[in-house]
């Protein structure tokens, strides 16, 4: 077995998958595109990585991009509990922890119903046909998103219709939506980006003067606010993750549909269940997306750190800003007003991103990128010539050279992100000399 660095995690192969030359690869994590950097070697095939675990303590003069052993030691203990009575209960689709969770976690965000699903993707999905959204629909979305955003309302038969970010918070530009629905719109997406909220009360007022449907894209965004409200305070419903990494975590693939309106939740529990809400009753189209009873001890377990942990990344932030404010080839993220941030990523725009990418792997380094490419340049979202594509979304594209996600999560030291900072200072000034910027 050989180490490398990983995009996401320190990543473990076999041997027998990798080739001699030095680079990159890009592999499959569950549902996310993982950008893959190795010290020494690339590429693998998706099937032979091996993701996170104790391995990384074999690289503790490393820092990895995420580190997710504090958090699952404080409940490693709890989750076997759990787990051990599911087994002897022999529950394991939806069940007595799931409707707990349920429950416990709605209380927890602010909302009168969470509907538990299989992953972020279909809570997408979900939350939109719940809205009443089909075929021959179009749903405005930002470009500057994970696919999985667009990938529900594709499969919902609606057409995404993409449009750009703000320059200062990468959020989806409100103007922008406006000027974006028409006669076949149905409903808008609000991408709440790398933890911070969009600008609701904006969305709220254009999507209610158009008569077209608010729903969230809140993968990583638990425990945000905005002007005070949380997810789903403002529109019909939000769709959420708990994909491993997200700041509420299960150990597998996870996500939910949080909702205030009744309707909305009846109708997303019976589309998660193949549209029945009885055994061999159908009454609408359904699909299996259920969140199962072992993530759900997971979560459960989980759910009371969540305020801490939001607390530590948090604090994890204003450092990296305490350190790297000075850093002109850094530019730092930008919080808007009235907005509590989660801060899921701690995204940074630099010049030469590659070039500041290898110079953090030289130092066992961890980092991300998110995301490298929008949306409306993705072939699977263009229905048109791609050349033609470029240059509609300025904002979105150039963010996507630009943008370099930083290792945060709780847990993190001060020590740890004063050698990620030195590094940057140092290769930006390594910039500056070369090419005066």
């Amino acid at each position: 077995m050989r180490l490398g660095v990983s995009g996401l995690f320190w990543v473990v192969v076999p041997p027998s998958a990798l080739h001699r030359e030095r680079g990159a690869a890009d592999v499959r994590f569950m549902d996310a595109a993982v950008d893959v950097r190795f010290m020494d070697a690339t590429p693998i095939p998706s099937h032979e990585a091996v993701f996170g675990g104790d391995l990384l303590k074999s690289a503790e003069r490393g820092i990895p991009f995420v580190d997710l052993r504090s958090q699952n030691d404080l409940v490693r203990a709890e989750v076997h509990r759990r787990w051990e009575l599911a087994i002897d209960v022999g529950t394991f689709v939806l069940g007595v922890d799931v409707e707990r969770f349920e429950e416990e976690a709605a209380a927890a965000l602010g909302v009168a119903h969470c509907v538990g699903l299989g992953n972020g993707t279909d809570a997408v999905e979900v939350a939109l046909r719940a809205a009443g959204v089909g075929a021959g629909d179009e749903v405005v979305v930002p470009a500057f998103t994970f696919a999985g955003s667009a990938v529900g309302i594709v499969r919902c038969g609606a057409r995404p219709v993409f449009v750009d970010v703000e320059e200062d918070t990468l959020l989806v530009d409100p103007a922008g939506v406006e000027a974006a629905i028409g006669p076949a719109t149905a409903a808008v997406v609000a991408v709440h980006l790398y933890g911070q909220m969009a600008d609701m009360q904006a969305l709220e007022r254009i999507c209610a003067t158009h008569g077209v449907a608010l729903v969230e894209d809140g993968a990583q965004s638990h425990g945000a606010r905005g002007h005070g409200a949380p997810m789903a305070a403002r529109s019909l419903a939000a769709a959420t993750s708990f994909y491993p990494t997200k700041n509420l975590g299960a150990w597998g693939d996870g996500g939910a549909v949080l909702t205030n309106d009744a309707g909305i939740a009846s109708a997303a529990r019976t589309i998660r269940n193949y549209g029945s809400m009885e055994k061999y009753d159908h009454g609408r189209f359904g699909f299996n997306s259920r969140l199962d009873v072992l993530q759900a001890a997971v979560l459960r377990a989980k759910l009371p750190h969540l305020g801490d942990w939001n607390s530590q990344r948090s604090q994890a932030a204003q450092r990296y800003y305490e350190m790297l404010r000075g850093c002109p080839a850094v530019r730092l993220p930008t919080v808007r007003a009235h907005n509590e941030h989660a801060w899921h990523l701690y995204s940074v725009q630099v010049p030469e991103r590659e070039g500041c990418r290898r110079a953090l792997a030289d130092e066992m380094i961890g980092s991300g990128v998110h995301y490298p490419t929008p949306l409306h340049l993705l072939p699977m979202f263009q229905d048109g010539d791609p050349s033609t594509m470029f240059g509609r979304l300025p904002v979105a594209e150039a963010a996507a050279d630009r943008v370099l996600s930083l290792p945060l999560y709780p847990g993190i030291t001060a020590a740890q992100q004063e050698r990620v900072a030195e590094v940057l200072v140092s290769w930006a000034e390594a910039l500056r000399l070369r090419t005066g910027r």
